[in-house]
């Protein structure tokens, strides 16, 4: 099967099986980081098939709605890739890439790495940020029931991984303890450039915010 048979098998795969997801972590929100990884590469030295099929595949069932389990989202799309006779070097890759693309608390160390993982991490984490990231973060508060703020229950800061997995603080208080701290994580230049705007928009989203909340405007 050729490149582009295997990425359109993977796209109407992919489709198909988001077509009821949160909207946080759909078809659309898969389309984008797909753009983003595309865009970014374009200036990288990578493995362009394992870019798209990782960007395609790295949300294929997020472990918060699996109960936790990480293992779904690897299994998933090993047994996509193989159905389609991918070969094994990009399989394995693209598991890898799913296995540790996430941001899992600030205390959260990889175990692995490559071009193509830190690409596809920085087009997931712009996503993440800026006007999207910000409807994507009330999407799901709302979509969890959680409180938009409550000025008596301050962020926190250096989770461990399942204290960031179990959390349930308010809305806003993930900014904190990830948006505005993504910025600084990026791993590529591109990234970083892309990312400086999202970062400011979302700083001065904040600002408006406790100003509407104070009642001082």
């Amino acid at each position: 099967m050729s490149q582009s048979s295997i990425i359109s098998e993977t796209i109407i795969f992919v489709r198909e099986k988001l077509s009821d997801a949160e909207a946080g972590h759909d078809w659309f929100h898969i389309e984008r980081v797909f753009k983003n990884a595309v865009k970014i590469s374009e200036n990288e030295n990578c493995n362009e098939l394992v870019v798209k099929l990782g960007a395609l595949l790295h949300d294929i069932a997020d472990s918060k709605f699996y109960n936790g389990d990480e293992s779904v989202g690897p299994k998933t799309a090993r047994n996509f890739l193989e159905s389609i006779k991918c070969d094994e070097a990009t399989i394995n890759h693209v598991v890898q890439i799913i296995e540790n693309i996430s941001f899992k608390g600030g205390n959260f160390k990889s175990q692995f790495t490559s071009k193509e993982l830190q690409i596809i991490q920085d087009a997931d984490r712009l996503d993440a940020i800026g006007a999207i990231g910000i409807a994507r973060t009330f999407n799901y508060g709302g979509f969890k029931n959680r409180q938009i703020y409550n000025p008596e229950i301050a962020p926190k800061l250096n989770m461990t991984k399942e204290e960031y997995k179990n959390s349930e603080a308010p809305t806003l208080n993930h900014f904190y303890e990830k948006l505005l701290l993504l910025k600084d994580k990026m791993n590529t230049d591109t990234g970083m450039k892309m990312a400086e705007q999202r970062h400011r928009f979302m700083e001065q989203f904040l600002s408006q915010f406790y100003s509407e909340w104070e009642g001082s405007l």
